[in-house]
């Protein structure tokens, strides 16, 4: 006997695990964050404009689309501290050019008084406050790459 599937469900299996992602997934685990690093309350960002972005993000909807849900990391150790920003937005993130002038205003790119970084894929925009040189933005950084392939 063969067996046949429609393309339709073939489909529909290959794009469920793309579509199904939350922020949860994307977030640390306690197993996942180095041991010199513990969480903290509130946002620890570098620059006032990545917090702002995040306290005030539903002022920006018509610039960046309509958000779904957000979340932050902050972390500290004895070398480092910074907040992670999760967005997940109803479609797909659409602020970049806004985003970056928020960020790091006529450069364009981080510097050393605005350091964070981010990455929007789909409707995911995820920014990371933290120094270059941070570890845990790096294992961070690492895991979000793997999941939003």
């Amino acid at each position: 006997m063969k067996i046949t599937i429609p393309l339709s469900v073939l489909f529909l299996l290959l794009t469920t695990n793309l579509l199904s992602q939350t922020i949860t997934d994307l977030k640390l685990t306690s197993k996942e964050i180095p041991k010199s690093y513990f969480l903290s309350d509130g946002n620890n960002c570098i620059s006032i404009q990545a917090c702002t972005f995040y306290n005030d993000i539903e002022t920006y909807s018509n610039i960046v689309g309509k958000l779904k849900s957000k979340a932050i990391q902050s972390f500290k150790s004895k070398t480092d501290s910074g907040s992670i920003m999760y967005f997940e937005f109803e479609n797909r993130f659409k602020g970049d050019r806004f985003l970056q002038g928020l960020l790091w205003g006529k450069d364009n790119e981080p510097t050393d008084a605005h350091p964070e970084e981010y990455l929007a894929k789909g409707n995911f925009l995820i920014i990371w406050s933290f120094h270059p040189d941070s570890t845990i933005k790096e294992k961070s950084e690492t895991k979000i790459d793997a999941i939003l392939q």
